[in-house]
């Protein structure tokens, strides 16, 4: 089947944060300004349609009339075993996927089950901001490995910083991001064999968010971390088909865990979750036929990448961004601007009404940065960048000619 991507699909009055979050938005900080001409390109899911396979199925659900409590059939278990060692060749065993509502919540839970009131866990930033949250919020104390940027804004690990804090006493866990947020880093074989080595050295666990794992640019190779490691009892690694399939409202993490005991305590732990049937008909359903869909959708995310990154180039040239790696997010700097972080801001998303994420957000690291999200039509992609560079025209106009003048 062929899909469509370019058309616009209203998700107005669909109970999208996205949206229809005006208040959720403007609580967080993310804007001053929402109305019905905003353009929310902020978070990470999809203006894009699902797999009809995932349609079909779940319209299934719904004929049956009749949505009790749920337990897990083999097929689930089975879909995930298959799809992982299809792509990645990883193979898992039933008895280590564990099913949780949401990566966030997952990683909540590993804190909380596995570390203690004050021990540090060590994160990379600039980096999704929930993982400073989930720390400082359980009580526990940030170790930023901060990734190191080159003038070509590629971002690679301080592994001497790295295993200096690994070697602390009270490190006991490192969240891992891979691919990262929002950088688009797909790490290497050898950086995911460096980090698993010093890690399994020092007893620090590993919880790795690999939800961005399918969404890789050609000739790109995403690889687990629990394949390379010598031993993975040392690992927690946080699958899902929310981004890939464009499902976030299902809530359906799974959790692979090789440890008998680390995932005894992290299931008991976070206690008893029920599925519904709705997120298990997704799960298999995408598992099984999905993949004719993600071919077309990477082929399209692939290509409006690319648009954005010419655009950015004739319309924005002071603006700094590469083709990212993995992921659907690209991490804009404006640093070259010499505007402040709060001023960049007004200009996006008060006078352009398009809603980014500051960079700042993802840490210190960030602070000239913003974040897109890009996997929507290309025409509301068209529109919002139109916007966005019509407010920073006057400054491109004295570039431009301050650089015909130097030739």
């Amino acid at each position: 089947m062929k899909y469509n991507f370019d058309e616009v699909v209203n998700r107005r009055n669909t109970y999208s944060l996205k949206w229809d979050g005006e208040d959720v938005i403007k609580t967080i900080g993310y804007t001053e300004r929402y109305d019905y001409e905003t353009i929310p390109l902020f978070t990470a899911d999809m203006d894009l349609p699902v797999p009809q396979p995932l349609i079909d199925a779940l319209h299934k659900t719904v004929d049956h009339r009749i949505f009790g409590y749920s337990v897990f059939p083999d097929e689930y278990f089975e879909s995930i075993q298959h799809w992982f060692k299809k792509r990645h060749d990883w193979t898992i065993k039933r008895e280590e996927i564990v099913y949780s509502p949401g990566t966030v919540h997952a990683l909540n839970i590993a804190i909380k089950a596995l570390t203690k009131h004050g021990e540090g866990i060590i994160i990379q930033r600039p980096v999704y901001p929930p993982f400073t949250a989930a720390i400082e919020g359980n009580g526990r104390v940030v170790r930023n490995n901060a990734l190191k940027c080159d003038a070509e804004g590629y971002y690679t690990i301080d592994f001497e910083d790295f295993e200096a804090k690994a070697k602390e006493e009270n490190t006991t866990l490192f969240i891992l991001c891979s691919p990262h947020n929002p950088t688009g880093r797909v790490l290497t074989y050898e950086e995911l064999k460096t980090l698993s080595d010093i890690c399994a050295k020092n007893n620090v666990i590993i919880v790795a968010d690999e939800i961005h794992g399918d969404l890789i640019r050609k000739k790109q190779k995403f690889i687990p971390i629990a394949k390379v490691a010598n031993s993975s009892d040392h690992i927690i690694t946080c699958t899902a088909i929310n981004k890939t399939f464009n499902v976030a409202g299902l809530h359906c993490t799974n959790v692979i865990i090789s440890n008998t005991e680390i995932r005894k305590i992290f299931s008991d732990t976070m206690g008893m979750q029920l599925p519904s049937p709705f997120t298990i008909a997704a799960l298999i359903a995408v598992y099984n036929e999905g993949e004719e869909w993600l071919a077309q959708i990477t082929e399209y995310i692939d290509d409006t990448i690319e648009y954005v990154k010419n655009f950015i180039g004739k319309k924005m040239p002071t603006v700094k961004v590469r083709i990212p790696e993995g992921t659907y997010v690209l991490w804009m700097d404006f640093s070259g601007y010499g505007l402040s972080a709060q001023e960049i801001h007004d200009r996006i998303y008060n006078k352009a009404n398009v809603i980014l994420e500051d960079g700042h957000l993802f840490g210190n690291e960030g602070k000239d940065f913003q974040r897109i999200c890009i996997p929507s039509p290309r025409p509301l992609i068209k529109e919002a960048l139109e916007r966005i560079a019509l407010e920073f025209q006057d400054i491109e106009s004295n570039n431009q000619s301050e650089r015909e003048y130097i030739k």
